[in-house]
């Protein structure tokens, strides 16, 4: 082997190596199929969208997750949240009402206070202590400005993290994450910078409304009024269900009757017309009473919509059956969804039932008039649909199962049904009477136990919430005194209840009068302390 002289390999030392990749290039093989080609790099427009698309969807759904606040506002429970939104703006959602919106701002996000409900101790303590009423206003606005000043903090995280979560998933490299972070974060000072700019106080002063204020301003007056007062009814609210806690006690004082452990105490309300202070009212008689069994005369609703149907879900939790016969305000979608709650009893077309140890039959209204229109003949169905109610119960006591009451909504079909029945149930007038009628079937009309409805309101002198209790002997199952319970409308906080008597049950009348003839006797008015 020929030897390399060693002055050559001197020179060749003096030089680098040259690195393999070189070397590998520039040797003249062929080239082979494995040589990879250099994708084209994203344009720069293109990845700065892609960024904004992955910030907002990921600050979109930071806000969906976390992005609520449950604020106390003076005696009510409110959440409050912020939403992407085009136009921005406020909108208060007040059920069973419907929804305020408001053009309060001009920003790419929308707050949304959502009232949810009465929170009793707090309503308490407005009732022990009157004075605090006129510091309310102060206390709501301190809320407010707490309430808000959380939904930002809350906000601020929930955005961030939501857009680092969404970056991190997508680009899968920190500092990308955390960019989207820090932009997400600044679009929502901007945003809140742009709200603060555009900010309209007399956006108050012109709401506009949906849900069931907007869908029949003439049926239910005029909306603006109603929300506008509704605040107060709230308030006022807690000291009506004060008052009716202490009716009980009242009533322990009456002379004349005293129901013992036996008797089958019935609820007799009607006319709520989707007044939402109704179910704490009626709640309360039932525990304080120990009530067996509610019998409600219809016009539960105010316009007979499926929209309305939410309203109906408390009567599940009043804590007694619920017997129910259909208004002019209520409709067939009403009744179908009264149908499917638990616990409650629909009569129609005569069909009888036992509830509570008594025998009910009754029949739906034959109107159906929410705007309380007059239709042709009118009175004509009334009789019509009494007359097949009573034709029923004639059939019943044929049969040897005979009904103790009988309930229809309108007092000109009760009229029809009697002689068929010891007591016949109906409402519609929105204030109470009795009377015996010609053949012996007592008749009582129970007053508004809703007030009217909301609607009442707007009126100079508001309707009182009227409903009663009925005691019924358990062995001979008939009525044998009943409790008038009368409450103050909107502002005021009266509360009165009065026991009454059928003639064969006042003391020294004979033991052998029929038990279903007789006038009603009463008591002195007794108010509640």
């Amino acid at each position: 082997m020929a030897r390399v002289p060693s002055a050559v390999l001197n020179v060749l030392h003096r030089f680098p190596r040259v690195p393999r990749a070189l070397v590998r290039r520039r040797s003249p093989r062929r080239p082979t199929t494995a040589t990879l080609t250099l994708a084209p790099r994203p344009r720069p427009w293109a990845r700065a969208a892609g960024l904004v698309a992955v910030v907002v969807l990921g600050a979109w759904l930071g806000l969906l997750v976390v992005g609520n606040v449950r604020v106390p506002v003076g005696p009510m429970n409110t959440t409050m949240t912020l939403r992407p939104s085009v136009t921005g703006g406020t909108k208060i959602n007040i059920s069973p009402l419907g929804a305020l919106q408001l053009d309060s701002h001009i920003a790419p996000v929308r707050l949304d206070v959502n009232v949810d409900q009465l929170d009793p101790a707090r309503s308490q303590a407005l009732v022990d202590h009157p004075e605090r009423l006129s510091g309310l206003q102060d206390e709501v606005t301190e809320d407010i400005a707490r309430g808000t000043t959380d939904l930002a903090v809350r906000s601020c995280v929930a955005v961030v993290t939501g857009a680092n979560a969404l970056g991190l998933v997508v680009y899968r490299r920190p500092r990308r994450a955390l960019a989207a972070g820090g932009l997400a974060l600044g679009l929502l000072a901007a945003s809140g910078g742009t709200a603060y700019a555009t900010w309209n106080p007399d956006s108050v002063l012109e709401p506009r409304f949906s849900g069931l204020l907007s869908s029949a301003p003439s049926l239910v007056g005029n909306a603006r009024s109603i929300v506008t007062e509704f605040d107060v009814y709230q308030k006022e609210l807690a000291r009506l269900v004060t008052n009716v806690t202490k009716l009980y006690d009242a009533t322990s004082t009456l002379p004349a009757y005293r129901p013992d452990p036996t008797t089958i105490r019935v609820l007799h309300v009607s006319d709520i017309h989707l007044n939402p202070a109704s179910w704490k009212i009626i709640a309360s008689l039932v525990e304080q009473y120990r009530v067996d069994v509610i019998v409600d005369s219809g016009d539960t609703m105010d316009h007979g919509t499926a929209a309305e149907n939410g309203f109906l879900d408390p009567i599940e939790d009043l804590g007694a059956p619920y017997v129910w016969v259909r208004g002019n305000h209520d409709s067939r979608v009403t009744q179908r969804y009264l149908e499917g709650l638990e616990n409650v009893h629909v009569l129609d077309d005569g069909r009888a039932r036992t509830v509570a140890g008594l025998r009910f039959a009754g029949i739906g209204d034959p109107q159906f008039t929410p705007d309380r229109s007059q239709r042709n003949g009118a009175e004509q169905s009334q009789e019509l649909a009494g007359a097949r109610l009573a034709s029923a119960l004639r059939d019943q006591r044929t049969a040897g199962t005979p009904v103790d009451v009988a309930v229809a909504h309108e007092p000109s079909a009760a009229r029809e049904v009697d002689g068929t029945v010891p007591l016949v149930l109906a409402g519609h007038i929105h204030h109470e009477e009795t009377e015996v009628m010609k053949y012996g079937t007592r008749l009582r009309v129970e007053g508004s136990t809703g007030g009217s409805g909301l609607r009442a309101i707007e009126g100079k002198y508001p309707d009182p919430i009227e409903t009663s209790i009925l005691y019924f002997d358990r062995d001979t199952r008939r009525l044998q005194a009943w409790d008038s319970i009368e409450l103050g409308g909107l502002g005021l906080t009266t509360a009165e209840v009065s026991r009454h008597l059928p003639k064969e049950n006042q003391p020294g009348a004979a033991t052998s009068s029929p038990p279903s003839s007789g006038t009603p006797s009463a008591t002195p008015s007794t108010p509640a302390p």
